[in-house]
């Protein structure tokens, strides 16, 4: 197995990560490699990008949902298979929890991973200036870990000169370059981008970023970069613990929503379920008339039921067969846009009110604004799906907010001391704004599937309700 692998970082957000990173992964696959993608911090849309790209599912990375071992778990787990891994950082390279930080930065994360980084550097209004800003960045931390740069928006005739000086004055490697491509421009949405299937010719327009990256780029020296990282340890206990939750009960179906509206998933979260034996059907709250049949439980994830609250709403018959398996027991994880669609009444991106499932008494609502953003550590008040969890990190990021948004668990800012009750937790549900990333509280998913297990039981009557 290859632990080849580099981090992709920049400056700050906005210097073009995304895109150029999509760009490496075409070059690299092009090049006859089984590439790895991996996505520092909680952001969906990113990996999704990544996955249109290399085919394979793309990966988060946090070192504010797993502890340094479990980032490295994960980070092996997934190199299986793989020539070499590219990791895109989030933000600037230090920034990290509370804007005060560098937890959970990307710097963290190449800190915990021992990967070597290239620091993407936008030049646009600079020439001799950029030296200073890398030198900043190269040694702010003793420990920076970077390697090399690479230039963005930079034409080809500064560039020659530029790359002199950098690697004469200050010693570090200039990987090459790209220059502006108009016709690659990504637009903006809630999280900084739209969806890959958003974009007119997406394929096509990376297709043409790769190529002109292969006269650009020094893809030969990223590739030993990469080979130059050490071997990824991982404690036994760590292993043993991961390895012990596997298949603890018996198979059980959960249906998973899954469509244009909801659409935000850790492929990570879904191996887990995967693995503790789960079986995840995928369904349509929009184009489906019905559940899948024999399922014991629901996942209803993120995404944007604002954007498809008509068709959310005029599908009456899927509404109406998701509020009687909940009234009948059925247990359900629902996390934001679930959240939101199990509401009687929500709000739409054009301002109507829209009929949820009902669920729960109450209104969404859009603010206008960023309703609550960032990690949070979310503690249960109350036993959920039966059980006493403790801490659960988490995060979250919504524009709407709800007359309901539920009081049995506590939310914590992990830096300061602002807090907010949130989430709905009754024996079968829990249903809340916070995004959950499992390999930061197993208990959580073992909880639900044994829930759904109990649930199982019951419909073929071995339990008393």
């Amino acid at each position: 197995m290859s632990t080849a692998r580099f981090l992709l970082t920049a400056g700050a957000s906005g210097s073009g990560k995304t895109l150029i990173t999509c760009g490496i992964l075409q070059a690299l696959k092009n090049r006859g490699l089984q590439t790895a993608s991996f996505k520092c911090g909680p952001d969906y849309i990113d990996p999704m990008f990544h996955t249109k790209v290399i085919g394979t599912k793309s990966r988060n990375l946090d070192t504010f949902f797993t502890t340094p071992d479990r980032t490295r778990y994960l980070l092996k787990r997934n190199l299986e298979d793989c020539d070499i891994a590219v990791m895109e950082g989030v933000m600037g390279y230090y920034d990290g929890v509370g804007g005060t930080t560098t937890r959970a930065s990307a710097y963290d994360l190449a800190k915990v991973t021992q990967t070597p980084v290239v620091l993407i550097v936008n030049c646009k209004g600079m020439s001799v200036s950029i030296l200073p800003f890398i030198q900043g960045f190269v040694n702010f931390m003793p420990d920076s870990n970077i390697k090399g740069v690479l230039l963005n928006q930079i034409s080809s005739m500064l560039y020659p000169r530029v790359k002199e000086m950098i690697e004469t004055k200050l010693g570090i490697k200039v990987y090459g370059y790209v220059p502006v491509v108009t016709d690659c421009v990504i637009e903006s949405r809630h999280l900084g981008l739209v969806m890959p299937n958003e974009i007119q010719d997406f394929k096509e327009k990376l297709g043409k970023l790769a190529k002109r990256m292969e006269e650009t780029i020094d893809f030969h020296g990223l590739i030993e970069l990469g080979k130059s990282a050490p071997a990824i340890s991982v404690e036994k206990e760590t292993k043993e613990y991961f390895q012990s939750l596997k298949n603890q009960g018996e198979k059980i179906k959960i249906g998973l929503a899954k469509d244009e509206a909801f659409c935000f998933f850790y492929e990570d979260n879904l191996k887990l379920l995967e693995e503790m034996g789960a079986e995840l059907i995928p369904f349509s709250p929009i184009h489906d008339k019905e559940l899948p049949p024999d399922i014991q439980g629901l996942l209803l994830y993120g995404g944007y039921p604002e954007l498809y609250g008509k068709a959310l709403e005029e599908n009456l018959s899927m509404r109406e067969q998701i509020k009687e398996a909940l009234s009948k027991g059925m247990p359900v994880l629902a996390e934001c846009g679930g959240f939101i669609y199990l509401h009687d009444i929500f709000e739409d991106e054009k301002g109507v009110f829209r009929q949820g499932v009902g669920q729960i008494k109450g209104t969404v609502f859009n603010t206008g604004k960023l309703s609550r953003f960032g990690y949070i550590e979310a503690s249960c008040k109350k036993p959920v799906f039966g059980r006493q969890l403790g801490m659960c990190p988490a995060h979250e990021f919504h524009y709407f907010d709800s007359t309901s948004c539920g009081a049995d668990f506590y939310a914590k800012k992990p830096t300061g001391k602002r807090g907010w009750d949130c989430i709905h937790s009754t024996p079968t549900m829990t249903a809340g704004f916070p995004h959950f990333y499992y390999y930061g509280n197993p208990e959580l998913p073992k909880a639900f599937l044994d829930c759904s297990r109990d649930f199982k039981k019951r419909q073929s009557g071995g339990l008393e309700k």
